[in-house]
């Protein structure tokens, strides 16, 4: 999205323009659960999301060269044909990660290898923003976006060496769930349906932070560029993180320690709202960061525990979704608010996952309660 955004604005483009152009890449990621159904019904799902990758590559080129040389519609519908494969590159690969680590791994090593995938997005929403920026000012932004579509075809390449895992629908294919009653399994089976409102009652809550930034250096009474150094701080912090949870994985069950994760983000939204100078923004906001690679590590794990084998590349992409869509929610909500007041944002946010993790905490000790009923 930053290279589609750089590369209408530094040629002229309206604002406006870039904004909606950068939509075609996010906003299909809804759709993603729609395409997630032939990930759980193909022989070989590795091959699908190594199609999915070629295609990504493929219509991320088209909609950046025909860019200023056809109509703006026909570039926003080749950008969101690549938007429609993002989901599964990103939740489509997090769920192959049972077979990755093995049919029989310890806990210790599972809870290891999702540290691992946390990493990934971590590494990813680092360098990719990095080398966007570094090729826009050596070559162009037109460059840039190329350099990242050569990446998603060479990952094409990368997918089929993962382990091959066999089908679970077991040659019946009648079993594998249909999007929509996939969303209802969800929303009856207790940890999950806590998992999907926890995920995108945080994410939205973090994705408040960047804008968020750029309004707080003036009450802080800095330069308004230092607010990229506020976001760094984040990106590291949610990196180091990642770190952490592969050399200490995570211990216990997943449905209480996103709870307890979740509360961690309370804490660290809560510093940056309170924090009265820049070098104590800064650490609140690598603080937030690392609480929050936990917290996303916690969701990896009751994603791989609690979904059922025949749909769990579709909870896997249904979740990251919702979580996409939810963050760009976020985004839109922190630059309504920041009108009001600068940590209006941060103050729903953290009001909103507070009450999150009580209504998950009221609903799981019902649901002990009922199970303890003769």
């Amino acid at each position: 999205m930053v290279a589609v955004v750089l590369l209408v604005t530094s040629s002229g483009g309206s604002g406006a323009l870039a904004g909606v152009l950068g939509a075609c890449i996010t906003a299909p990621h809804l759709l993603g659960p729609f395409v997630a159904r032939p990930l759980d019904l193909a022989r070989d799902g590795r091959k699908v999301i190594a199609a999915a990758c070629l295609l990504y590559a493929t219509a991320l080129t088209a909609g950046v060269l025909t860019y200023g040389h056809a109509p703006a519609v026909l570039t926003g519908l080749l950008l969101a044909a690549a938007g429609t494969c993002g989901p599964l590159l990103t939740g489509g690969i997090s769920s192959r990660l049972p077979a990755i680590v093995g049919p029989r791994p310890r806990l210790r090593a599972q809870r290891r290898a999702q540290g691992w995938d946390v990493a990934t997005y971590g590494i990813g929403g680092t360098v990719g923003p990095s080398l966007v920026a570094a090729l826009s000012g050596w070559v162009s932004p037109t460059a840039a976006a190329l350099a990242l579509a050569v990446g998603a075809a060479a990952a094409a390449g990368g997918i089929l060496l993962l382990p091959f895992t066999a089908p679970s629908h077991g040659g019946d294919r009648s079993a594998i769930l249909r999007p929509g009653a996939t969303l209802a399994l969800i929303a009856r089976t207790g940890p999950l349906r806590r998992t999907v409102y926890l995920t995108m009652i945080v994410a939205l809550s973090v994705a408040t932070l960047p804008i968020t930034a750029v309004h707080m250096t003036k009450i802080l009474g800095i330069e308004p560029a230092t607010a990229a150094v506020l976001t760094a701080a984040y990106g590291l912090g949610n990196l180091t993180g990642s770190i952490g949870v592969m050399v200490f994985p995570l211990t216990g069950d997943p449905d209480r320690l996103m709870r307890r994760l979740a509360l961690g983000v309370v804490a660290g939204l809560l510093t940056v709202t309170a924090s009265p100078a820049f070098a104590v923004t800064a650490s609140a906001y690598a603080l937030t960061g690392i609480l929050n690679a936990f917290f996303f590590a916690s969701t990896l794990a009751a994603r791989t525990e609690y979904a059922p084998s025949g749909a769990r590349s579709q909870v896997f992409i249904w979740v990251a979704a919702l979580k996409i869509t939810s963050g760009s929610a976020g985004t839109a909500l922190a630059g309504s608010l920041t009108g009001v007041t600068v940590r209006l944002p941060l103050v729903a946010g953290l009001l909103a996952v507070s009450a999150a993790v009580v209504v998950a905490t009221v609903e799981t000790r019902l649901t002990r309660a009922d199970e303890k009923r003769p």
